[in-house]
């Protein structure tokens, strides 16, 4: 039997439980693989309760979320509650959104799951409470690295449309020009390629690397870093085997004959590779971390707080992270 999804809680104050419960509503009609939510039932209850829906809901244990999944939402208490209203977090918020991200990473590596899914969380309510990670991605590669060197997390934005990863991530864009370094390109495009082939299943990655100025500098009058920086990360990667094209303007990248170049484009900064993704694909778009040793993915969008707990937030990215999530685990070697 195939092991389960660990869902995360997300905010509570935000529309993750209601895509969380809409997606398993929605389980058989749309054969959804089996997850679990770690959290708090009652709270959740609540929030059913909030939305009008009957909703069957059990606490378990992660190895029994599939036995219980076709008749009950299951639950794995995390220990934390959550009191927040919808569209109201409170001082119960971070607490139960990271504690609800430590159990869901602590069941996947001890191997009671298969992959962790996240619901969107609200960074600067985790700020207030002392979090410390710039994102999920971030916080992700820590509890990864148990007491060793965190692994390096790479962003992809992964939809049938365009897969496309920024290499600075969280970042302002003064500090993301500041980071940005050829080494830093090289080894998240090695990252990128690895994980195309071991979890997508793409025997031969076609990387499109774009420029970071506009029309890829202009042979230098425009900006010098595609040729200090990221031509010879590509000449490096090339040197590896890896089939790369750049640097390429980003505003000739993202058309549809473009797209089918290549596998994945990766750009320079987040702005520069979300924006075409969120644009072409918002509610198929998944947020994928690379680069760790589970599978994580995650809605591509935030936690609208003004529609939460009013029914009309909408769980198809969800429920793409949930389907994706299952493909890359079963892609996974054993």
């Amino acid at each position: 039997m195939a092991k389960p999804l660990a869902l995360t809680l997300g905010e509570p104050a935000g529309i993750g439980p209601d895509i969380a419960i809409a997606a398993w509503l929605q389980r058989a009609e749309l054969k959804l693989p089996a997850f679990y939510l770690t959290g708090d039932r009652d709270f959740l209850g609540r929030r059913a309760k909030v939305l009008g829906l009957d909703v069957e809901l059990k606490d378990v244990r992660a190895e029994d979320a599939v036995a219980a999944f076709p008749d009950a939402l299951p639950v794995v208490a995390t220990g934390q509650l959550a009191t927040a209203q919808p569209g109201h977090p409170d001082d119960s918020s971070a607490d139960a959104a990271i504690g609800s991200i430590r159990h869901a990473v602590g069941d996947v590596i001890a191997g009671q799951a298969a992959a962790v899914v996240t619901n969107p969380i609200a960074k600067s309510v985790l700020y207030r409470a002392g979090f410390r990670h710039p994102g999920h991605t971030e916080f992700l590669a820590e509890l990864a690295s148990g007491d060793g060197k965190p692994p390096q997390p790479v962003m992809l934005l992964w939809s049938p449309a365009l897969a496309v990863v920024p290499v600075t991530i969280h970042l302002s864009v003064r500090d993301a020009l500041e980071q940005l370094s050829s080494d830093l390109i090289v080894s998240t495009a090695r990252i990128v390629v690895a994980d195309l082939k071991r979890r997508f299943g793409v025997a031969r990655p076609r990387l499109a690397i774009s420029g970071l100025n506009p029309h890829a500098g202009e042979d230098g009058s425009l900006g010098v870093e595609e040729q200090t920086i990221i031509a010879p990360a590509i000449e490096t990667l090339r040197g590896d085997g890896i089939n790369v094209r750049g640097p390429l303007p980003a505003d000739t990248m993202f058309h549809e004959a473009a797209r089918k170049t290549y596998d994945c484009a990766i750009c320079m900064y987040h702005d520069q590779a979300l924006i075409p993704a969120k644009t072409l694909a918002f509610e198929e778009a998944v947020n994928v971390t690379l680069g760790l040793p589970f599978i994580r993915t995650s809605p591509d969008h935030g936690t609208a707080f003004d529609i939460a707990g009013t029914g009309r937030a909408n769980p198809s990215s969800l429920i793409a992270a949930l389907r994706l999530a299952a493909r890359m685990a079963a892609m996974r070697p054993a």
